[in-house]
């Protein structure tokens, strides 16, 4: 899908279908910045929705928090849930940077505990991007941070297609080389495990396994398991 659907049950009303006419219009003519005032619960989210429909092109949305950052999300999901909504915060739930207190001859070593769910979500973010235009990503500050090129990362992407001539082995070694690890007992996001002609992979960036069934060098079969019980 490259298009963005708008699903609600409400319509614009008041001062919402001036502001959505005309932040289109600005937008669309080159016009980079615009500002729209509106009291809390105004519904501004509403009117903004209705432009990201209407101009149709990938959006960054950038909330000064996470808190704010979670409801935004939120909210979008509800209003594009056939598009790709994603969420691209610092994956930090603890960081301690490492720091010398001279007073006391004290070094502090650096310290950081990664939320997996955050994680995630980034990858799934940067997933998103690469492979589709309706595509909105909700984040935080944390998202001025430089993930690399998009070229860099377009080289690295391990792409298969059913019915495609390769071996299962040249596969799994395009995998390891972007940092999967075979592990055939414990199954989980980054790691793949090898059953006779059939491969699985957990991609980093979903909630979702990949089951890839090859026969004499050819990929007969490509389909989504679940983990937990596959």
């Amino acid at each position: 899908m490259d298009k963005f659907i708008l699903s609600s049950k409400f319509k614009p009303c008041g001062d919402q279908p001036q502001a959505i006419k005309e932040l289109t219009r600005t937008i669309s003519s080159g016009q980079r910045y615009q500002t729209l005032l509106g009291v809390t619960g105004s519904g501004k989210t509403f009117t903004l929705a209705n432009v990201i429909a209407n101009l149709n092109r990938p959006i960054l949305v950038i909330s000064h928090n996470k808190t704010l950052a979670a409801q935004l999300y939120s909210e979008f999901k509800e209003f594009f849930p056939q598009n790709a909504v994603e969420y691209f915060v610092s994956y930090y739930d603890y960081y301690q940077p490492e720091a010398y207190i001279p007073q006391t001859d004290t070094y502090i070593e650096k310290d950081a505990s990664i939320n997996d769910r955050l994680d995630r979500l980034r990858l799934s973010s940067t997933s998103s991007l690469m492979s589709r235009r309706d595509c909105l990503i909700v984040a935080s500050v944390s998202c001025i941070y430089n993930l690399g090129s998009p070229e860099d990362y377009q080289e690295h992407l391990v792409m298969a297609q059913k019915g495609e001539v390769i071996e299962r082995d040249a596969i799994i070694r395009q995998l390891i080389d972007i940092q999967y690890q075979r592990n055939d007992y414990e199954f989980s996001r980054g790691k793949l495990r090898v059953r006779g002609d059939t491969l699985e992979v957990f991609p980093s960036y979903d909630e979702e396994a990949l089951r890839l069934e090859f026969r004499a060098d050819r990929l007969e079969m490509i389909s989504q398991i679940n983990p937990t019980i596959c």
